[in-house]
């Protein structure tokens, strides 16, 4: 699958821009604050309906406009796929492929598969469980629908749970039966995502395992830990035991809306026991085995992003990233940089074509 054309009209910092691309590999240079990051972000907004930086839609518009619209032409299984997005203030954003409108944005997810490496995935280390849940969502959504179905509704039963536990407590009343509706279907949707859950990281750990090593030399032992309260009992179960917590606190404590993912070097939370280079290849490590499993789930090369990807990495370490992407079948890569002659240095080790645009 390859992006072919690029074009942007009022995203982000840009007035109208547009870009022929490279099959191959494309770099995208420039000084800090001249929009290289926006023009990534365009490219992940058109797989996933939404921003990759900023979750709050109208702010992708350009300062003092109305709307924004991005255009993206690709080559999928020989068939020219034209896919747009746009959004007016005050109306719903929209999706269209070929002409024709989404009527909902989960048809479209994993349509056109890519994997974004960026300084902001430290927030997976950093911040809470809800960024790591994020990530295990979007790898498994990308190619399994009924994951992401099961996720959507999961999710809409639970607002509706806990809007009902806020009504008890302002209303000093309390229904059992209408409850144990709401658990029996978050015990359904539930247990389908933990299994999957489950079934996914014990796939994807060991890729993970791999790709760190190959990073690191083999000198650091890593690993991913899941965490869930289904392990320790069914879900209905635990929201039976829980239900006088859940009370007091207004809101459904148990569930897989706790999951969460540990992760580990040398047995310890890499959060306080990694270096930055450490913590970066941890991640650069993440986002390549979800490269990995998304390519053998849909049978297509996903688009690679690297956006600022030489920030903070040690020359080994680089190149070990760029003997990657030589030795193997990545597809397409989009790199930016505030560097281009080392962008350019590095990009010519790899034995494949490529295009330099200088913002």
């Amino acid at each position: 699958m390859i992006l072919k054309s690029l074009s942007l009209l009022n995203y982000k910092n840009f007035d109208s821009k547009s870009f022929i691309f490279n099959e191959k590999i494309n770099c995208i240079v420039g000084n800090n604050g001249i929009g290289k990051t926006n023009v990534l972000d365009a490219i992940y907004h058109l797989s996933f309906g939404k921003s990759y930086f900023n979750p709050v839609a109208t702010q992708n518009i350009k300062h003092g406009e109305d709307f924004f619209v991005i255009n993206g032409d690709y080559d999928k299984a020989d068939k020219i796929e034209k896919v747009a997005i746009s959004l007016k203030r005050g109306q719903k954003k929209l999706i269209k492929r070929n002409g024709k409108t989404y009527e909902k944005f989960s048809d479209h997810i994993g349509f056109l598969p890519l994997v974004i490496i960026s300084p902001a995935d430290r927030d997976l280390i950093i911040e809470g469980s809800t960024t790591r849940r994020k990530f295990i969502d979007s790898v498994i959504s990308q190619s399994d629908k009924t994951y992401l179905k099961a996720l959507i509704n999961y999710n809409k039963v639970l607002a509706q749970r806990n809007a009902l536990l806020k009504y008890f407590a302002l209303n000093h009343t309390f229904n059992q039966d209408t409850l144990d509706v709401y658990d029996s279907q978050l015990t359904e949707y539930g247990t389908v995502i933990f299994e999957k859950r489950d079934a996914f990281l014990k796939t994807f750990i060991p890729i993970f395992k791999s790709r760190y090593n190959a990073i690191s030399n083999d000198n650091e032992i890593v690993d991913l830990v899941y965490n869930s309260d289904l392990f320790e009992d069914h879900l209905n179960n635990l929201l039976k035991s829980s239900i006088n917590k859940d009370k007091a606190l207004q809101y459904t404590s148990t569930g897989i809306h706790k999951d969460d993912l540990s992760f580990n070097i040398e047995t310890h939370p890499i959060k306080k026991f990694g270096s930055q280079g450490q913590q970066k290849s941890f991640l650069i490590a993440l986002k390549l085995a979800q490269f990995d499993f998304i390519k053998k789930q849909s049978g297509v090369n996903p688009i690679l992003l690297l956006d600022d990807i030489f920030d903070k990495l040690d020359e080994h370490r680089v190149a070990q990233i760029i003997k990657l992407v030589d030795n193997e079948n990545f597809g397409q890569l989009f790199i930016s940089d505030t560097h281009g002659e080392r962008t350019e240095d590095a990009v010519k080790q790899v034995h494949q074509s490529y295009e330099i645009f200088r913002l």
